[in-house]
């Protein structure tokens, strides 16, 4: 399992042109689910997710994760993170990337964790499978990749 986070003062996913779910301050997460990710995998990294300390304290040092906040997190699933990162060509394969039937299962789960974890109003989620626009201002930047589990 991958997560690329990036800190957002906002962000927002839209399909067929409406928008689908918004946050403010916080955390946006592309997650890409692999062949071999567990449902521990998946816990796992959402409670890391929750506890990441990337957001500025009193000293501008990143301290303080977005529980400390009160942040909201907004979770893409992103199939193309997946990719083998091919050793010859230039087309990426996502042979890696887990059936739709079961990464959605895994999908679901990690934000459920993330919900049971924090603060159930304050985890939003994009539209699984669906072709998203996603709008952010990234704070900083800061953009953290995060990996559990990854056997490829």
């Amino acid at each position: 399992m991958i997560a690329v986070i990036q800190r957002v003062k906002e962000a927002s996913v839209f399909t067929g042109g409406e928008l689908f779910s918004n946050i403010g301050n916080g955390l946006l997460v592309f997650l890409g689910i692999h062949k071999s990710d567990s449902e521990e995998d998946s816990r796992i990294l959402a409670k890391k997710i929750i506890d990441l300390r990337i957001f500025s304290d009193e000293n501008d040092k990143m301290n303080l994760s977005l529980r400390d906040i009160g942040g909201e997190a907004l979770i893409i699933s992103q199939f193309t993170l997946c990719t083998d990162n091919g050793k010859s060509g230039n087309r990426p394969s996502f042979i890696n990337a887990e059936l739709p039937e079961r990464a959605e299962k895994l999908y679901i789960l990690h934000i459920e964790e993330m919900k049971l974890s924090y603060d159930s109003k304050k985890i939003k989620n994009g539209a699984f499978g669906e072709n998203m626009q996603i709008k952010l201002c990234n704070d900083g930047p800061v953009t953290i990749i995060l990996q559990r589990n990854i056997n490829t």
